[in-house]
């Protein structure tokens, strides 16, 4: 490819441009694989654990949202009080407690204890995800930040589409506890892995580090973390409730449709990884596009079935490679040097985004029926386009910034 990609307003030819550190960067997108097959893993098994726990599916359920509650609390704090601390320990800390949290969850006959495991892996997950796009952010050039940023959250997709079906069956080939130890053995191996692949990074020293509420009044950050908001919001409104969609529709394969979502979101994460490093801006207004398109269908023809396929698989590409592209915008307007800090402020706005979309779209559910789940998200995706448009200065500017940046004006 010999396409040029811009930084600070430079053009490099991409022919130029150092390799990929792919071994890294694979460990890395693995760790994300891993924290999302933790976390959602008891949703595809209540059945099978309720039982052997002695509760209810329903408390079995509680096992997600609690790791879900401690991953939101535990994400700016605790990336605050890390700073300084060598960056890769802290990686690998967080992978040994994802690993024991798994072996617990494995072992325990006791509800409370599993409960216990789950929400010290919630802690470990929200300062994870604080650290990973800021890591491999660190390990490229400004021109390849973007690619590098997929490459790492492509293992969100990976997990949704192959990690928890995978874990699902070996559950019933082995019972549930194996399909939870296999994720305990295989973040202890990825220390391994991290160790002899990912390179290490110091922490910030306590004169060079710029206060929280400094981070998130930076020039963009506030406009991207409303982007990161409204999006997840306006997702998960229908995505949280796409049976009952596809139900009323006259479409009652619910799991054809979530398997072309998925498919479709590993195609968006791939033409999002072809593009990000140039066209950020573009990429993310035609993305939004696309979504505002596609909920459009859904919500006018939603009874032809070709019409819903098609519809679905448009918005799993579009929203496929969002979470790269403001990502990557989130890195630009902090700078690695505030990566972390402002990553973790955005872990915690899109848990925020997730349980305010799961609500919204029931009450809606509830109100006028899941006809109007589409336009609701219509609604919401409007909003972020028209918010990404107007963000042209500084959080999506039409020209990627360098790291060295002036920090004066704002969107």
């Amino acid at each position: 490819m010999t396409t040029a990609s811009v930084s600070g307003g430079a053009g490099t030819p991409a022919a130029t441009a150092p390799r990929l550190p792919l071994s890294g960067l694979l460990a890395l997108s693995t760790a994300a694989f891993t924290a999302v097959l933790t976390e959602l893993l008891p949703a595809g098994l209540l059945p099978r654990m309720a039982p052997d726990l002695g509760v209810s599916e329903a408390r079995v359920g509680f096992l997600v949202t609690g790791y879900a509650l401690a991953s939101f609390l535990a994400a700016i704090p605790l990336t605050a009080a890390l700073r300084g601390l060598p960056r890769r320990p802290v990686l690998i800390g967080a992978l040994l407690g994802f690993a024991a949290a798994n072996t617990v969850t494995a072992l325990s006959s006791s509800y409370g204890l599993t409960f216990a495991a789950r929400l010290t892996a919630g802690v470990m997950g929200g300062t994870l995800w604080a650290m990973l796009v800021g890591y491999a952010a660190r390990m490229v050039p400004a021109e390849r930040r973007g690619r590098a940023i997929a490459v790492v959250l492509a293992g969100i997709t990976l997990a949704l589409s192959l990690g928890l079906p995978a874990g699902t069956a070996l559950a019933d080939a082995l019972g549930w506890r194996a399909a939870f130890a296999a994720p305990a053995v295989s973040a202890a191996l990825l220390v391994v892995w991290i160790r002899r692949r990912v390179p290490g990074f110091p922490g910030e020293r306590p004169g060079e580090r710029v206060p929280l509420l400094r981070v998130a009044a930076l020039p963009g950050i506030g406009t991207v973390l409303s982007v990161t908001l409204t999006l997840l919001v306006g997702h998960q409104v229908m995505y949280t409730y796409v049976a009952p969609f596809a139900q009323d529709a006259g479409f009652g394969r619910t799991g054809l449709v979530l398997l072309v979502f998925g498919v479709a979101t590993v195609a968006g994460i791939w033409l999002t990884g072809v593009l990000v490093d140039r066209q950020l801006r573009r990429t993310l207004l035609g993305a939004l596009a696309l979504l505002a398109a596609a909920m459009l269908a859904l919500g006018a023809w939603a009874g032809q079935a070709a019409v819903l396929l098609i519809a679905v698989a448009l918005w799993g590409v579009a929203f496929g490679g969002a979470p790269t592209l403001i990502q990557t915008a989130l890195v630009d307007a902090s700078g690695t040097a505030n990566a972390d800090v402002a990553t973790s402020l955005q872990t915690t706005v899109y848990n925020a985004g997730i349980a305010a979309g799961s609500l919204t779209g029931g009450l809606v559910l509830e109100s006028y029926g899941s006809a109007a789940l589409p336009w609701t998200t219509l609604l919401l995706v409007t909003v972020t386009l028209a918010t990404v448009a107007a963000g042209r200065r500084r959080a999506f500017p039409r020209a990627r910034p360098s790291d060295v940046r002036a920090n004066a004006g704002d969107d």
